[in-house]
C-alpha cells in the first residue's frame, strides 16, 4: 500500500496489487467488535476501499485483553485492509462529514441497536435520501422487529439462547460454550454475502436497499440441520448428528486425532489401517446408525488400536484414505505447508506493532484476485486525509439533490 503521491505530498493510501471483484467500491464501516467489522474486511479482501469510522473512544475491541502492548490482537485480526477515521456523530461537524462520505459511498455497515441510527441521524430512510444507490447493512443481535430488538446481542449470549451450548455439552452435563466467536464470524460471512448480493441487484435496479443481518439469524442458520421439527414428533427428539463417538477426537500414544468415518468406504479404510479389518467387514457395524448403537463396544477397540502410534504418525499413515487431522494449536498454522501453499498468511507492517504475520484473504478469485492486504489502522490514522478529501469532493458537487 502506497501513502504518498508521485510529487511527495501526503495523499490517501493507494492499494497495491491486482484489482478485485469489488475494486472501485467504497464501504463505510461504522461497526464494532467482530461481525460487522470482519464482514467489511471480507469486502476489503475483494478490493473494496473500506473506511473504518470509530467514535473518539474507539472500537471496544481495541480494549480487549491482549499480550500485544500497542494494540489488541483481536482488533488487528478483524480489521485488516481498512483506512481509519474518528468521527463523533453527535457533533454537527462530524455528522456533516459522514453525510459527505455517504454521498459517494456504495455501502454503509453498522451494528447499532435498531433505535440508535435515527437518533444519530443515520437511519436508512435518512441516508437513502442522500444517496439512493446506498446499500445499507445493519448488524443487530436479534433483528429489527420483535420484543428483543433493542437488546444487546453477543456471540456467546446467542449460543446459549439458541441451543448451541446445550448440544455442545456432554449428555446429562452442563451446556458448553463454543469458543472462537463462531456466531460472529458466520454473521460476518452473511454481511459480506448479503452486501454483495445487494450490489449485484443494484446493477439491475439502480437502487440501494437495507440488508439486515442478526446474530440470532446467524446462530439459527448454523443449526439448519437441527432446526427441523416434524409434525407429530415429541419436543425432546434426537437432534445430535454425532455418530456414536466413532467420528470425533480420540487419544493416541501422543496427542489427539480427529477422525471422520461416516461413509462405508472410510469406515472400512479406518479399520484396515488400524489393524481391525474383521471389524470393518462385520455386518453389525456397516452403517453409521449401527455403529452409533454399538459405540460402547467399538470406541474402546479403536482407542486400544490408536494407542500404538502418535497422532502425527496416524495422520501420515491414514493419508488420503481416512479423513483425519492431528489436533494442533493455531500457532502451528503459520508455517503449515498447506497454509503456505495457499498463501493464507502474509507479513504486515503496522505503525505501532512493526512487523507481524496474519491472515490474508478468505476467498480466491482467478481473474481478479484482489489487491494486497494491509494492516488494520491505528485509531483515527487517516482522519485528516479523509476529511480533506471529503471537503474537496463536496466543493466539486453541484447544488441540488443527489
Amino acid at each position: 500500500m502506497r501513502s504518498k503521491s508521485d510529487d511527495g505530498e501526503n495523499t490517501l493510501p493507494v492499494r497495491s496489487g491486482p484489482a478485485g471483484p469489488l475494486s472501485g467500491l467504497r464501504v463505510l464501516d461504522l461497526s464494532a467488535y467482530i461481525a460487522g467489522p470482519y464482514g467489511c474486511s471480507l469486502l476489503a479482501d475483494q478490493g473494496a476501499d473500506v473506511i473504518k469510522i470509530e467514535p473518539p473512544v474507539g472500537d471496544n475491541l481495541r480494549k480487549y485483553p491482549s499480550t500485544l502492548e500497542a494494540e489488541s490482537r483481536a482488533f488487528i485480526g478483524v480489521n485488516r485492509s481498512k483506512l481509519g477515521m474518528v468521527l463523533d456523530l453527535k457533533q454537527p461537524g462530524d455528522h456533516a462529514t459522514l453525510l459527505g462520505l455517504v454521498r459517494t459511498a456504495d455501502v454503509l455497515v453498522h451494528n447499532f441497536r435498531p433505535s440508535v441510527p435515527a437518533r444519530l441521524g443515520i437511519a436508512f430512510e435518512q441516508l437513502i435520501e442522500i444517496n439512493p444507490r446506498l446499500v445499507y447493512c445493519s448488524v443487530t443481535g436479534y433483528g429489527d422487529e420483535g420484543p428483543l430488538k433493542d437488546k444487546a446481542g453477543y456471540d456467546q449470549v446467542l449460543q446459549s439462547m439458541t441451543g448451541m451450548c446445550a448440544l455442545q455439552g456432554k449428555a446429562g452435563g452442563a451446556p458448553e460454550i463454543l469458543y472462537g466467536s463462531v456466531v460472529d464470524y458466520y454473521a460476518s460471512a452473511l454481511v459480506a454475502s448479503g452486501v454483495a448480493s445487494a450490489l449485484y441487484e443494484r446493477e439491475r435496479s439502480g437502487r440501494g436497499q437495507h440488508v439486515g443481518v442478526s446474530l440470532l439469524r446467524a446462530a439459527l442458520t448454523m443449526q439448519s440441520a437441527r432446526l427441523v421439527w416434524a409434525e407429530g414428533e415429541p419436543r425432546a427428539v434426537g437432534r445430535d448428528m454425532r455418530s456414536g463417538g466413532i467420528t470425533g477426537i480420540h487419544p493416541t500414544k501422543e496427542g489427539y486425532l480427529y477422525i471422520s468415518a461416516n461413509t462405508p468406504h472410510f469406515w472400512t479404510a479406518l479399520c484396515d489401517k488400524v489393524g481391525l479389518p474383521e471389524v470393518g467387514a462385520d455386518a453389525r457395524y456397516d452403517t453409521v446408525r449401527k455403529r452409533a448403537e454399538h459405540h460402547a463396544t467399538l470406541v474402546p477397540m479403536l482407542h486400544q488400536a490408536l494407542a500404538a502410534q502418535t497422532a502425527l504418525e496416524w495422520e501420515a499413515l491414514f493419508g488420503d484414505a481416512v479423513p483425519c487431522a492431528a489436533a494442533r494449536t493455531v500457532e502451528d498454522m503459520f508455517d503449515h505447508p498447506q497454509v503456505v501453499a495457499e498463501d493464507m498468511v502474509a507479513t504486515f507492517e503496522h505503525p505501532a506493532l512493526g512487523s507481524y504475520r496474519g491472515f490474508t484473504r478468505a476467498i480466491k478469485f482467478d481473474r481478479t484476485p484482489g489487491p494486497d492486504p494491509f494492516a488494520a489502522p491505528m485509531l483515527g490514522q487517516h482522519t485528516e486525509l479523509l476529511r480533506a478529501a471529503t471537503a474537496v469532493q463536496a466543493s466539486k458537487e453541484e447544488p441540488g439533490p443527489c
